[in-house]
C-alpha cells in the first residue's frame, strides 16, 4: 500500500472543510526532489499572503538554501519565486498551489515549511507525506519561529502514509515537518553556504578545503626546493687550472678574483678588495714602485667593469697613494656594484626580491581578506594567500643567494684553488710561468693559497720577473706586497668602526652633558 501511494500521482487534495484553513500533500520523489500541493480556503473579503524564507539558517554559521520551481496557481491568486523568497498572494475562494522543492533532503532527513509566513491566522491545517519507504521516525514543531512546540498530531497510518495536523496557527508562525527515513531512499540534495555573517565568511568550505591542501602541497614543494637548493653545493670540485687549451690565462667563466668571496662564504672583505686591486695592477691598470706606493698606469677602460671601476676610484682617486696613505682612508667592499655585477651574470639572485615579492602577496592576502569577508565570504581565501606571502617571506632566507650557475662557477672555484695549492711551475714555459704566476696571484690570495702558490714559483731555479712591480722583484716579494696590501685594506676598515664607535661615544657624552645642564644651573 505504501509503494502504491508513493507511486501515485499528487493530482488533487482534500479541499477545506473549513474556512480560512488548509490541506497539503507533500511527495517525496526518487530523485529526492518533494512534490507540494497546497489546497487553501480564503474568506470572502480576505487576503492571504504567504512569504517563504529560501534562505534560513544552520548550524555552524551556514545557510541551508531551498530552491522551489514549477510553480502553478489554480484559482485567485498569484506567486512568485525570488532569490531568496518564495511568496504567495490569494483572494477570495479556494486556491490550489503546486511547485516542487529542491534542498529538502539532509542525509536520511526529509524538512520543509507545511505553514510559515503567512499574513493571517489559520484556523486548521492537516497535511500527508508519501515516500518510497515507509518513515522510520517524524517530528513536527508548531509556533513562533525559534519556538520547539510540537504540532497537534504527527504519526505514521497504518497504511504507511504520515499525517500531520495542527489547529489555530497564529500570523508569522511556523509548522515545520521533519521525516527521517530509511538510509540511501534518496540521494541528499541539502545545499550548505556559508552564512551571510563575518563568521560565515570564514567557514571551511569545498572550495577553501581544496586551496588549503593546494597551500600544503606548495608547502612542501617550496620546502624540497630549499632542501635541494641547499645540498646541490655538494661533492667533490672539478678539476679546473688557469690556463686555457692554447696556453692563455683563462678564469672560469671569466670570474674575476673580487667575485671568490661572495660566491664561496657570501660575503666580500679586505682580501677580495686587496685581489681586485692586485688585479688591476697584474693587468697594467695600476703600478707598483718602492714596494709600497700604488699609482694610475692606464685609465679605466670598456674592459673593466662598474665593480673594478668603483674600487679603482676608491682607492686611487688621486694619481698615487702609499699604502701607510690609505690605512687613513676609509676604502670598502663597494658591494651595489659588485652585487650587481654577480646578478647581472646569472651568479646571484637578486638580493630581497623575493622577500619583498612575499611581503607584496601577504599585503593583498589581507587586502583580500577583509573584501572577501565583508562581500562574498570565502575568506579563508585571503588568510591563505597571505599566510603563503609570509612563507615565501620567511622561506627566502632558507635560499641560498647563488643561483645554480653561481654554485656551478663557485665549485669550479674550489677547483682552482686545490689547482693553486699544488702549482707544478716546472711543467710550465718560462714564458708560461711568467703570466701564470701573475694574473694567478690574485685569485691564490682571494681564495687563501697565497703561501702555497709563492713557494711554488719562487722556489724554481729561475723565477718568474714580476711586470707590474718595479725593480727586480722575486715571488716571494710579490706575495709579501699582496699582504701588506691585505693588510692596509683590513686597517681601513677597523680604522673607519673605531671612528663610528668614537663618534657614537661622542654624541652620548653630550646627550648627558646638556641633560645635566639645566639640573646644574637650577642648583647654582
Amino acid at each position: 500500500m505504501a509503494l502504491f501511494l508513493a507511486a501515485a500521482p499528487v493530482d488533487q487534495p482534500p479541499l477545506p472543510a473549513v474556512p480560512q484553513s488548509a490541506e497539503i500533500q507533500l511527495k517525496l520523489e526518487r530523485d529526492g526532489s518533494l512534490s507540494v500541493v497546497e489546497a487553501v480556503s480564503v474568506p470572502e473579503g480576505v487576503t492571504m499572503d504567504r512569504r517563504v524564507q529560501l534562505r534560513v539558517p544552520a548550524p555552524h554559521h551556514r545557510d541551508r538554501l531551498f530552491t522551489i520551481r514549477d510553480v502553478v496557481v489554480e484559482g485567485s491568486g498569484n506567486a512568485q519565486v525570488g532569490p531568496d523568497a518564495f511568496t504567495v498572494r490569494l483572494t477570495s475562494g479556494t486556491s490550489i498551489v503546486r511547485y516542487t522543492v529542491d534542498g529538502a533532503v539532509a542525509g536520511n532527513r526529509v524538512t520543509w515549511e507545511l505553514a510559515g509566513g503567512w499574513s493571517t491566522d489559520l484556523k486548521f491545517i492537516r497535511a500527508s507525506f508519501a515516500s518510497p519507504r515507509i518513515p522510520a521516525a517524524v517530528d513536527c514543531l508548531a509556533g513562533p519561529p525559534d519556538s520547539d512546540f510540537p504540532c497537534g498530531a504527527a504519526q505514521v497510518d497504518h497504511a504507511g502514509l504520515t499525517r500531520f495536523s495542527q489547529q489555530n496557527l497564529a500570523a508569522g508562525d511556523r509548522m515545520t515537518a521533519t521525516v527521517e527515513l530509511p538510509g540511501g531512499t534518496v540521494p541528499a540534495n541539502a545545499v550548505l553556504v556559508p552564512a551571510k555573517t563575518l563568521a560565515g565568511a570564514f567557514v571551511l568550505t569545498a572550495p577553501v578545503a581544496w586551496a588549503w591542501a593546494a597551500f600544503g602541497a606548495f608547502l612542501l614543494a617550496a620546502a624540497a626546493f630549499a632542501g635541494f637548493a641547499r645540498r646541490r653545493d655538494t661533492g667533490d670540485p672539478p678539476k679546473a687550472g688557469l690556463l686555457a687549451g692554447n696556453g692563455e690565462f683563462a678564469s672560469p667563466d671569466g670570474v674575476l678574483p673580487g667575485h671568490a668571496g661572495v660566491l664561496l662564504h657570501g660575503r666580500a672583505g679586505p682580501a677580495d678588495l686587496a685581489a681586485t686591486v692586485l688585479d688591476l695592477a697584474v693587468r697594467n691598470y695600476v703600478w707598483v714602485s718602492e714596494g709600497t706606493r700604488l699609482t694610475r698606469r692606464n685609465p679605466p677602460d670598456e674592459h673593466l667593469t662598474a665593480f673594478e671601476r668603483a674600487v679603482f676610484d676608491a682607492v686611487l682617486p688621486e694619481d698615487s697613494v702609499t699604502l701607510a696613505e690609505l690605512r687613513q682612508r676609509h676604502v670598502e667592499v663597494p658591494r651595489a656594484e659588485l652585487t650587481a655585477d654577480l646578478v647581472g651574470r646569472g651568479w646571484l639572485r637578486r638580493p630581497g626580491r623575493l622577500r619583498r615579492a612575499g611581503i607584496r602577496v601577504a599585503c593583498y592576502g589581507v587586502f583580500l581578506t577583509v573584501l572577501l569577508a565583508l562581500t562574498a565570504g570565502y575568506a579563508q581565501l585571503g588568510v591563505i594567500l597571505t599566510l603563503a606571502g609570509v612563507a615565501v617571506s620567511a622561506g627566502s632566507a632558507l635560499l641560498p643567494e647563488r643561483r645554480r650557475a653561481g654554485t656551478g662557477v663557485a665549485r669550479r672555484l674550489r677547483g682552482v684553488a686545490a689547482g693553486l695549492a699544488s702549482a707544478r711551475p716546472k711543467d710550465l714555459t718560462k714564458p708560461q710561468r711568467e703570466l701564470v704566476f701573475s694574473r694567478g696571484l690574485p685569485y691564490a690570495l682571494a681564495l687563501g693559497e697565497l703561501g702555497p702558490w709563492v713557494a711554488a714559483f719562487d722556489a724554481v731555479r729561475h723565477p718568474p720577473p714580476i711586470y707590474w712591480h718595479d725593480g727586480d722583484t722575486t715571488p716571494d716579494q710579490a706575495g709579501s706586497f699582496a699582504i701588506q696590501l691585505t693588510g692596509a685594506l683590513a686597517t681601513t676598515r677597523r680604522g673607519h668602526l673605531r671612528d663610528l664607535v668614537r663618534e657614537k661615544q661622542g654624541q652620548h657624552t653630550v646627550s648627558h652633558s646638556r641633560a645635566g645642564t639645566p639640573g646644574t644651573a637650577g642648583a647654582s
